[in-house]
């Protein structure tokens, strides 16, 4: 007995493959390195995730240092694409300090900007985050930005250069999901920039929504780091996020107000 092709629907939208920055990915979970208990575990978690890309908080995880345990001694950034990030930063000219060092230190051009607010919340200052996407982008760098999920700033950062637009789902480390769909939505909708949720997922199915809505990508860190098994944690997330971009691309069933049996009642005996 041989295997049977899939079959897809003639209405199923055309799938693409997540280009950032002319880079294309297989994967579109990216998952980070803060909170696991150790870089080993990290390492194992990624492995498990498929993803292709790592987010590196630069002032927090040791790159360089060979007298310490480093990142690079468990993941080879050969082999997948480290984003440096400005994790902590709280002005503009933080995160460009912090992400010219990433430069220096690893050569890296393509980054992850976000410019913290109030460290309660940690939602970000999209005033010095745009202010800060503009002076990464005039320096060369590939900016994906985490931002509020504000379709007005959204469309300001693409049209500054930014190569991805990542609204949080929820505020970071909250665990509470997707808490506006309607503006993300929104946000994909206009953008012509990968779009990916970045922040607040606390679950598989968390991320399956993110992806059902549209979004490109999914980016989280606490979902899969403060797990019982974050391994297991890290290969649901991954199955989370292939059902998801298939269900958006299959297209859901309309919902409807009263019920529609699955048989057809005409010609009952």
């Amino acid at each position: 007995m041989t295997d049977q092709a899939p079959v897809h629907s003639p209405s199923a939208l055309e799938d693409r493959p997540l280009v950032v920055a002319g880079r294309e990915f297989a994967s579109r979970l990216i998952i980070g390195t803060g909170k696991y208990e150790s870089y080993a575990q990290n390492a194992r978690a990624l492995e498990a995730s498929g993803a292709e890309m790592i987010t590196v908080a630069v002032r927090r995880v040791n790159l360089s240092d060979p007298s310490q345990e480093r990142l690079v001694d468990h993941i080879d950034p050969e082999k997948y694409v480290f984003l440096p990030n400005t994790a902590g930063c709280f002005t503009g000219e933080d995160a460009v300090r912090t992400l010219r060092l990433a430069r220096e230190a690893g050569g890296w051009s393509l980054v992850k900007l976000e410019v913290l607010s109030d460290p309660k919340h940690l939602y970000p200052d999209m005033e010095e985050t745009l202010r800060a996407a503009k002076m990464l982008i005039a320096e060369g760098f590939d900016v994906m930005v985490y931002c509020s999920d504000d379709p007005v700033y959204a469309r300001k950062l693409e049209d500054a250069g930014c190569c991805a637009i990542m609204p949080l789902g929820a505020p970071i480390g909250s665990g509470l999901g997707i808490q506006n769909p309607v503006n993300i939505r929104l946000i994909i909708e206009q953008a012509g920039v990968p779009v990916i949720v970045d922040a607040g997922v606390g679950t598989a199915s968390d991320a399956t929504v993110a992806m059902e809505l549209g979004c490109d990508g999914v980016l989280m860190n606490t979902a899969i780091a403060e797990a019982r098994d974050p391994v297991l944690m890290a290969e649901a997330m991954k199955h989370a996020v292939i059902a998801g971009r298939k269900s958006y691309l299959a297209g859901r069933m309309a919902k409807k107000r009263y019920a529609d049996p699955s048989s057809p009642l005409a010609g009952l005996i």
